[in-house]
């Protein structure tokens, strides 16, 4: 498994990373009108098996379910083989400010410290941070309190869309950022990763496979999504691949760029995970299949964000 440096924070981490929302909660595009979400003894073999072939990087999140429970079962005897980053809820539908915020803050670090099984977080996030978080910067204030104290090591913010990552890089408070990033949407490619990697700030990509859209599953896509299926039809026609190589292909293009640092795969099996391991170990895809994805366009934009799609079931 090769290895990049995440920004400045000396992290040395793989290109494929663990995503762990499906360990917790059902996530993605329903197959057959159902979610796969494995039991615990199932995400103790995927965990494992993660750090068995190279994976030294697991994300997970306070909102993710049960996945710190989990993850802090399964591996608390092979803590020092992994970074590990989770998230802070970035409270901003209960307006919290001050003492109040805080008090909250603090308690859900403290939280996953207590569920992880561990004695320091590698990484925190703002989950979900909005651009009003991020410049207002009271939540970011605690947490270099919470750094300050030992329990966390570097600080940043999952993001949507470019304001927000943008304001992150600017602001100069904020190592790490997970963004959205797939051969469909390639928003962040043209000022995004350039000041980033100018800042130093390391880039997390998520969304590899667009909630499923970018496997095997875009044909249980909806009517109301049918833009992005035949988007999907196009890039399978350009790269010569069936839906099977669908997965294969999203990683290598999203590994053909530098940043993003590291990749997330949220697997929901061994297989699913080792699939995406011998996908990156395959390297980067030819410069001239990257120019022809790149390429294919997707009007409105909105459907890029899948927090805008219906209900999928």
């Amino acid at each position: 498994m090769k290895r990049r440096p995440l920004g400045r924070t000396g992290l040395d981490v793989s290109e494929i990373s663990l995503g762990t929302v499906e360990l917790g909660l059902p996530y993605g595009i329903p197959e057959a009108g159902r979610l796969v979400q494995p039991d615990e003894a199932a995400a103790a073999r995927l965990l494992n098996t993660a750090l068995d072939i190279g994976i030294n990087f697991i994300d997970t999140a306070r909102l993710y379910g049960t996945a710190e429970e989990i993850i802090g079962r399964a591996l608390h005897g092979r803590r020092q083989e992994y970074f590990l980053a989770s998230k802070v809820p970035n409270f901003a539908d209960e307006n919290l400010t001050g003492h109040a915020l805080r008090e909250r803050i603090f308690a859900s670090v403290g939280e996953s410290l207590r569920l992880l099984q561990t004695e320091v977080i590698d990484v925190m996030l703002i989950h979900s941070a909005p651009v009003e978080v991020i410049r207002r910067g009271e939540i970011m204030s605690v947490l270099e309190d919470v750094k300050r104290q030992g329990s966390v090591r570097w600080l940043g913010a999952s993001v949507y869309g470019h304001d927000a990552a943008l304001a992150a890089i600017t602001d100069g408070h904020y190592d790490c950022l997970q963004i959205a990033y797939n051969l469909l949407d390639r928003r962040p490619e043209k000022q995004v990763f350039v000041q980033a990697r100018a800042a130093g700030v390391g880039i997390i990509a998520r969304s590899v496979l667009l909630k499923g859209a970018l496997s095997h599953r875009y044909r249980y896509l909806p009517e109301s999504l049918v833009v992005l299926r035949h988007a999907v039809e196009q890039v399978m026609a350009l790269a010569e691949v069936s839906p099977d190589g669908l997965v294969e292909l999203a990683y290598r293009f999203v590994l053909s760029q530098q940043p993003p640092e590291t990749a997330l795969a949220g697997a929901s099996s061994v297989a699913e995970l080792e699939q995406v391991v011998d996908a990156a170990a395959r390297g980067p895809l030819a410069a001239d299949l990257v120019a022809q994805i790149a390429g294919i366009s997707i009007e409105p934009e909105s459907l890029l964000d899948p927090f805008t799609w219906p209900e999928l079931a």
